[in-house]
């Protein structure tokens, strides 16, 4: 492994660790996750007990919704916080790279993530155990689709928290780009027919609703792959120009 790579990962990791720590330190992950996990567990509940649907087709479609506000608030103080701190001025002249800063505090994100969604697996668990027709290769896509959406959003808000010293804004810039890419597969039929095809693509829920179904593509994997590292990418262009100041 060559030396540059193992530093890079040394120093991605470093971030990784702090960033996780801070948002354990705080009340911010332990607010997020609780709400998460109410809202999650109701939706569940309504569809499992009320309208006896073994399946979390119901959960699948209201946890996008839920990233719209709960992704933004966990990475809308990534960049934003330590510009505001004065502190984003020590980091980047650190012997660290910054695209290893902006890859560490991803990371962080969407471990936390994770354990968000980890825990929504106890309503998995429940279904496997109470229904004996649980399409389990479909729910374990449903979850690969949530993941990848998730990472989209995440690399959205980074990039937000990146060009602003305010959280505040962060939210709102990061909130209105998820929010864009949602519904652009429900305003398709207005879009003029030349356009159409482009819009669907760049649609995150055509490409979400395909994995959910089951269906892999290499298509929607290289959509998610692209969008992620171009949003990381232009977070890391961010903090060089602060460089050239």
């Amino acid at each position: 492994m060559p030396e540059a790579f193992t530093i890079y990962l040394r120093q991605t990791i470093l971030i990784f660790r702090k960033e996780l720590a801070s948002y354990f330190d705080s009340a911010v992950a332990y607010i997020a996750l609780v709400v998460f996990l109410l809202i999650s567990g109701w939706f569940f509940s309504s569809s499992f007990f009320l309208i006896n649907e073994s399946d979390l087709r119901v959960l699948f479609s209201m946890i996008p919704i839920m990233y719209l506000f709960f992704i933004p608030a966990i990475t809308m103080g990534l960049l934003a916080r330590e510009k505001s701190a004065g502190t984003i001025e020590l980091l980047v002249t650190l012997p660290i790279a910054d695209g290893a800063v902006v890859l560490g505090k991803y990371l962080a994100a969407m471990a936390l993530l994770g354990v968000a969604l980890l825990f929504t697996l106890l309503h998995f668990i429940t279904l496997v155990f109470v229904s004996s027709n649980v399409d389990v290769g479909a729910l374990l896509s449903g979850y690969l689709g949530l993941l990848l959406v998730g990472g989209v959003y995440a690399a959205i808000g980074i990039f937000c928290s990146a060009i602003t010293d305010n959280q505040i804004t962060a939210f709102i810039g990061s909130f209105m780009l998820v929010f864009i890419l949602f519904v652009l597969s429900k305003v398709i039929i207005f879009v003029p027919g030349f356009m159409s095809a482009f819009v669907q693509y760049i649609s995150i829920d055509f490409h979400l609703t395909n994995i959910s179904r089951g269906v892999i593509d290499s298509r929607n994997l290289v959509y998610f792959g692209s969008m992620i590292f171009l949003f990381l990418t232009l977070a890391v262009r961010v903090l060089e120009m602060r460089k050239w100041r």
